[in-house]
């Protein structure tokens, strides 16, 4: 009998780490860095402890889950938490007065001019990484401003007035200013973001100290517009929603928006006044599964969300609860059914608003799902496997057959058989995002994944807010993907992905995580910890995880590496060496759960559980 059926859990007990709260997990004790958040009235949970401050503050001033999430993003978005203002947000809400899950697209759009011939006869093979060419339409403040008019019981001034504090100046974390130092040569590239990001120019360090008090006038300019707009519709009688789209229209069709195109030409970018005028917030119907009865919500196909989805159902076929927590036949099992849909997610996915149309019938269904299965092979990984073919799982035939016949060879870059898990490779991977959790006693449930915008940023003109970089996701060949070439207009298929559950008719989980593409793989074993190994949600989110890169990444230059695999550093050398003879190249990091922010509904006791991992700035309250 092998190892992994006597000893299940060995991994587990191996990545014991410092014990500051201890519970049970199957009758074994299990420690964790961080404790559980608990709370009655309400949970707040993000990437920066400041910002989750600002979420508990609007709860305590009669906010609900959604106006303390609008806040919690806002003040994100201020701090510069691998995201800013003029990137993107997604969102899933649960509407207790309705009892649906409800999605929420706030993506910005490829400019006047983005084609893929435009960026060829630059040389490019993919839309730049960095700069003002980099960038989509900002969707943040619209999404934010959509969300609370919509769901939210705020003002937009009460809901801004912690970001707009911080950008009077807060403490800046030595995360984010060694970030800044790190990357000042690009970042001097740009005026404006000189300006902001580097106020000791000249100096040995030009970034801000971890500690000082870092002040963002421009920005803080930004929202006070946005605040004043809002404040003289109300004086003349407009109701709060419509006063928070009077503050909306000023971003987009007003001074701001003059300013961000202006600021972007000025450099060199495309963003055009009327690609701002004509963007819209999307408010969407969410995909969803069911894995063993529990409803998983995930948006639609613009992002990478529904390949969780898909690898859920092709986990439905396997018992992996008897393989035993991160065995070798349960990492290997769950690596490849990731391959397979992450396959999928690499061909099929891009924005159902352009033609062709996605087929996420076929994709989504139970039986693609079994059929997908079958291509498992329990011994060895399989470095050729591609997209299958779902057409025929909704009575359609594939277009794209002589796509898929040479896919994953001349048209995209070569996999790197041979090569290392190198940092660059992982830091492109795994770039950018943060989360947002909150909950409430009456019922309201958000769950975010905004981003873009990260350091370094190009900062649109004097505005403060730096544009985003999701360009670089798109394609320029349909050879790659036929769904996902840029056109003037589009949405890029994102990494993105935000989380919900339910159980038995009411809320379960809420959860998502920062990194790029990564997202779902972590997501998805954050979910069968819970759901498989009854772990805690604390437990869960930080439990070892483990990571393939055997998926084209969808930044950077779309590199994968075939059975590339990360594991835990406590990972048995005994399983390391299982995993090596299965034609995985491993490479190893002290910490793999996250950041997970989630948060756990515990319908027996009438309370919540908050988690957060123990990898990174993120935290939450609980009240």
């Amino acid at each position: 009998m092998k190892w992994t059926k006597l000893l299940p859990f060995t991994f587990l007990l191996v990545a014991i780490w410092s014990q500051t709260h201890a519970q049970s997990f199957n009758n074994l004790p299990v420690v964790t860095q961080k404790p559980p958040l608990h709370g009655k009235h309400w949970m707040a949970i993000t990437g920066k402890p400041l910002a989750a401050t600002a979420g508990a503050m609007i709860f305590t001033k009669g906010g609900n889950a959604v106006d303390a999430a609008c806040a919690m993003l806002a003040a994100t978005c201020t701090m510069w938490d691998v995201l800013s203002w003029g990137g993107e947000t997604q969102a899933l809400i649960y509407n207790p007065k309705t009892k649906k899950v409800i999605a929420i697209n706030a993506l910005g759009v490829a400019p006047t001019g983005a084609t893929a011939d435009f960026f060829k006869n630059k040389g490019m093979k993919y839309p730049p990484e960095y700069g003002p060419l980099a960038a989509v339409t900002p969707g943040t403040p619209g999404g934010l401003m959509t969300i609370l008019a919509e769901y939210g019981t705020m003002s937009l001034k009460e809901v801004l007035a912690p970001a707009m504090q911080l950008a009077e100046g807060y403490p800046i974390e030595a995360q984010t200013a060694n970030s800044i130092e790190g990357k000042k040569d690009l970042i001097k590239q740009w005026p404006y973001s000189k300006k902001v990001f580097l106020p000791h120019l000249g100096a040995k360090r030009e970034a801000p100290d971890a500690g000082e008090i870092f002040v963002q006038k421009d920005l803080l300019e930004t929202l006070k517009k946005l605040v004043n707009a809002e404040q003289q519709a109300l004086a003349k009688g407009k109701s709060r929603k419509d006063a928070i789209y009077a503050a909306n229209d000023l971003f987009y069709r007003g001074e701001i928006a003059k300013e961000i195109a202006r600021g972007c030409q000025e450099q060199g970018g495309l963003i055009t006044e009327q690609d701002l005028a004509n963007w819209k917030v999307k408010i969407e119907e969410p995909m969803m599964t069911t894995y063993k009865g529990i409803e998983v919500y995930k948006l639609q196909q613009w992002t990478q969300g529904p390949a969780m989805l898909q690898t859920l159902n092709i986990l439905e076929n396997f018992d992996l609860k008897s393989m035993g927590y991160n065995s070798t036949r349960y990492v290997h099992t769950l690596y490849q059914a990731m391959n397979l849909a992450f396959a999928d997610r690499d061909f099929y996915y891009g924005d159902p608003a352009f033609g062709p149309e996605e087929p996420m019938k076929g994709l989504l269904s139970k039986e693609y799902a079994k059929e997908r299965s079958k291509l498992i092979n329990p011994n060895m990984n399989d470095p050729k496997i591609g997209p299958g073919d779902p057409y025929p799982f909704e009575g359609k035939a594939n277009p794209y057959l002589d796509l898929l016949k040479n896919w994953g060879s001349a048209s995209l870059t070569a996999p790197k058989n041979n090569a290392t898990l190198d940092e660059k490779f992982q830091e492109s991977f795994t770039a950018g995002t943060t989360s947002v959790e909150a909950a409430d006693a009456e019922g309201w449930v958000v769950s975010m994944t905004p981003s873009g915008g990260w350091v370094p940023a190009c900062i649109a003109g004097n505005t403060g807010i730096g544009m985003s970089q999701r360009m670089q996701s798109f394609v320029l060949d349909p050879k790659e993907n036929p769904f996902n070439v840029v056109e003037p207009g589009k949405r890029p298929r994102v990494t993105l992905t935000p989380s919900l559950a339910l159980k038995n008719g009411k809320p379960y989980l809420s959860f998502a995580k920062q990194a790029g593409d990564e997202q779902d793989q972590l997501l998805l074993q954050f979910f069968l910890n819970m759901v498989e190994f009854d772990m805690t949600v604390q437990e869960s989110c930080e439990a070892p995880s483990f990571k393939t890169f055997q998926m084209y990444s969808t930044f950077g230059n779309h590199e994968r590496i075939n059975g590339g695999l990360t594991l835990n550093e406590a990972m048995p050398s005994w399983t390391r060496k299982d995993l090596g003879r299965m034609g995985y190249k491993i490479n190893y990091q002290e910490r793999t759960s996250g950041p997970i922010n989630a948060i756990y509904f515990d319908w027996e006791h009438g309370s919540f559980w908050g988690g957060s991992s123990n990898h990174g700035e993120d935290y939450g309250i609980g009240w």
